[in-house]
């Protein structure tokens, strides 16, 4: 049996069975590539061109079906993140698009509306909504949206259960969540700026649920509207003209440092027990001023 090699021969052989590697060149060398995307479609799935296709087939219904008047739009900032908190209604919610619609018509900045994973899933209907600017409702979202992006998030905190309200319900807000929004907000070094909204409850009431139905097809609640009574198979989808009133109150900001790993879980409950609280006054006041439903 031979010897086994010496370290160095071992080490001669070794190299001379090694290929050659072309050098790499260094990185600031590399040409400039331009973006490979064929749309404007961004990393959300929101494009601007299918927006402002959106935003021309709206307008008539924002301006003289709902006939939506604002107050307060000065608190909303001109740029930098805020998390945008509203009350939520109707059984095919008709407040987010107007939101977004008045936001982006009045101050010029886009709106991204986080809402459910179980439109996300829908075909076709997942894809428009993300189209205009629908994101899955994830903190990792709506931090990345806040934080990295600067841009403007508007978030429901009641969830299905607003829209769920039957009509003897209406503008008594659900409790909101666990408060996650407000600990996204303190994550994120952004204010929450509340809008309180009326006209909503009014343009699709549901006068009673079906829950039987409404698991059997999987959804988070079935509704039978005035809406489908008064206009038959229009009634899905087709709202009444209620006049839309929107009261945009002061941000709230909170005096801790972003990006902690931890925050105080009863502060986060207080702060976020003290946001719905204006937005139910807020309501009131707005209800009490009211003298029509379809003339405000």
């Amino acid at each position: 049996m031979a010897p086994p090699p010496e370290p160095q021969q071992q080490a001669v052989r070794t190299k001379r069975n090694l290929l050659p590697v072309p050098a790499i060149p260094p990185l600031a060398d590399e040409p400039h590539l331009e973006d490979p995307r064929a749309s404007d479609v961004d990393e959300w799935g929101r494009s601007e061109h299918m927006r402002e296709l959106t935003r021309r087939a709206f307008d008539p219904l924002y301006r003289r079906w709902f006939r939506a008047e604002w107050e307060g739009l000065e608190h909303i900032p001109a740029d930098g993140g805020a998390l945008l908190v509203a009350n939520h209604a109707a059984a095919v919610p008709s407040d987010a698009p107007v939101i977004m619609h008045g936001i982006e018509t009045e101050l010029d900045r886009p709106v991204y509306g986080l809402a459910d994973h179980f439109f996300k899933g829908m075909p076709v209907v997942g894809t428009l909504w993300a189209r205009n600017g629908g994101v899955v409702a994830h903190p990792d979202n709506a931090y990345r949206l806040l934080h990295d992006r600067g841009q403007l998030v508007l978030v429901f905190p009641e969830g299905a259960k607003g829209p769920a309200k039957t009509y003897d319900e209406r503008y008594r807000l659900r409790r909101f969540g666990r408060g996650g929004y407000v600990e996204i907000a303190m994550r994120a070094g952004v204010p929450v700026i509340p809008i309180a909204v009326v006209g909503a409850e009014e343009s699709m009431p549901t006068l009673f649920r079906i829950p039987a139905l409404a698991r059997l097809i999987g959804v988070p609640y079935f509704p039978v509207t005035a809406n489908m009574l008064a206009l038959g198979p229009l009634g899905v989808a087709l709202h009444f003209p209620a006049k839309f009133k929107l009261r945009v109150l002061e941000p709230v900001t909170f005096d801790v440092p972003p990006d902690k790993p931890r925050y105080s879980r009863s502060r986060i409950m207080d702060e976020s027990e003290a946001i719905r609280q204006r937005i139910q006054e807020a309501l009131f006041d707005m209800l009490r001023q009211r003298q029509s439903v379809w003339f405000g």
